[in-house]
């Protein structure tokens, strides 16, 4: 048995990082996807529902185990007109949530596309994770816990759950799965370079893989943070 990683949460501003790992989040509009970003990091939640036009930016700092991690959150827009345009999003991305809401039938048929789109666009490598949003809502739900889990299942996707970012459950919980995840990718990938006569030692810099930063947040990251809410 595995043990259990400790996770603890940092500062928005806490000022230095050992890994740097961007996430993306998507899937349909109004499924709640920037209210459970704002929640994990701001412990806010607005009732008023206003559509991300482009994508917003933000970070969730965590230690897993002895490492500092940032994991830069952006948050695409689900609207259809602009689902071609996101896709650059996807690059370089290390995990990839995709949330769909327990009420909405159609959100929970939309993830099969959001999922091809995720692994024809990103690395071959990237996690992927699926939430079922909106928890608070169970008089209306349309898509049942197991439809969730035998989806996930399935497709083997990393991690599964549901959550609500009106109350909070799980919320939280969520990117420390994030963190722990992708701590323990980066430990193995840091044991099989490090083996004697690996050929992967030979090739070995600074980036663990091609979306595992081990400095800091890396460029676009830095330019999307100055502009938050950015149209197309």
């Amino acid at each position: 048995m595995s043990k259990e990683l400790k996770c603890q949460i940092l500062s928005e501003d806490f000022p230095s990082f050992d890994l740097s790992f961007k996430i993306i989040i998507v899937g349909d509009s109004g499924v709640g996807k920037s209210c459970i970003s704002i929640k994990a990091v701001r412990n806010y939640f607005e009732d008023f529902y206003s559509p991300t036009v482009g994508f917003e930016f933000l970070t969730f700092n965590l230690k897993v185990e002895d490492l500092n991690i940032k994991l830069q959150i952006w948050d695409t827009c689900g609207q259809e007109v602009y689902r071609s345009l996101i896709s650059s999003f996807y690059r370089s991305a290390s995990l990839a949530i995709i949330v769909y809401s327990i009420d909405s039938d159609e959100s929970f048929s939309s993830i099969e596309k959001w999922l091809n789109d995720i692994k024809t666009q990103s690395n071959p490598d990237v996690k992927i994770f699926l939430i079922g949003n909106k928890a608070d809502l169970e008089d209306k739900r349309q898509v049942t816990k197991e439809q969730g889990e035998k989806f996930s299942k399935e497709h083997k996707i990393s991690f599964f759950t549901e959550t609500s970012a009106k109350t909070g459950f799980n919320i939280q919980n969520v990117f420390f799965e994030v963190g722990k995840e992708l701590y323990k990718q980066h430990e193995e990938i840091k044991n099989r370079v490090s083996r004697p006569g690996s050929m992967a030692a030979v090739s070995y810099t600074p980036e663990i893989s091609n979306n595992v930063s081990l400095e800091t947040a890396d460029e676009d990251a830095d330019n999307g943070s100055r502009k938050k809410r950015c149209c197309f």
